[in-house]
């Protein structure tokens, strides 16, 4: 049989894998999904916010770690966006995103000190970015054993009390961080784990709040 005579099946494949095979991008609006209670917390509270960056949602401050996962939402490869405001106090401001989760004390995260981002102590600006893999692997044995290799400094640091834009990209196992819209990431690393996917959601650490707002989720 002739090739031509399969053109048509190929061009259909073809076209099929275009519109099917597109990654697709959704908006979550984090203050609809905390008063229809469709993000699951765990060791906080979450209030509503409004300022200039609009709509966001509050964790409250106490001990221990909390996270938000968003309801019925899995992920595994893609991209991840948000908007996300810390504080400059020392200790105090531990905020970024969950993923690959299983439960609250079960899961990966990508988060920021932002009382670090423009310190004048270098040791303590390479601690501004951190990947951790709950329960086995968290910022302090990382830190004991492999210094510098999961937590960097970020270049061009955003204002430590004012909002960043995060996209964090997820290539199992590699895994980026870009801040404000960087072109080069601040931080990529090879995950500590066989996860390849599980729960998403917004996570805070020992004793921090944190503001967030914007969040869209790119699955691959």
């Amino acid at each position: 049989m002739k090739i031509h005579n399969f053109l048509p099946a190929i061009i259909a494949l073809v076209f099929i894998t275009n519109v099917f095979g597109q990654d697709k991008q959704v908006k979550y609006n984090l203050n609809d999904l905390n008063k229809k209670g469709k993000l699951q917390v765990f060791g906080r509270t979450l209030t509503s916010v409004e300022d200039k960056n609009g709509s966001a949602v509050r964790f409250s401050e106490t001990t221990g770690d909390g996270v938000a996962w968003l309801e019925g939402v899995s992920f595994g490869n893609g991209i991840i966006e948000l908007d996300i405001k810390g504080k400059d106090v020392l200790q105090r401001s531990f905020t970024g995103i969950a993923f690959h989760g299983k439960d609250e004390k079960t899961l990966d995260a990508v988060y920021f000190r932002p009382f670090n981002f423009k310190s004048s102590d270098s040791v303590r600006r390479i601690h501004a970015v951190q990947y951790i893999s709950h329960p086995d692997f968290p910022w302090k044995r990382l830190r004991e054993e492999q210094n510098g290799k999961y937590e960097k400094e970020i270049p061009l640091a955003p204002d430590p009390n004012d909002w960043f834009h995060v996209k964090i990209v997820v290539n199992y196992p590699k895994i980026e961080v870009y801040v404000n819209h960087s072109s080069k990431p601040c931080l990529s690393v090879l995950k500590l784990n066989d996860r390849k996917d599980g729960k998403i959601g917004l996570w805070v650490g020992e004793g921090s709040g944190g503001d967030f707002a914007d969040l869209r989720i790119t699955k691959k």
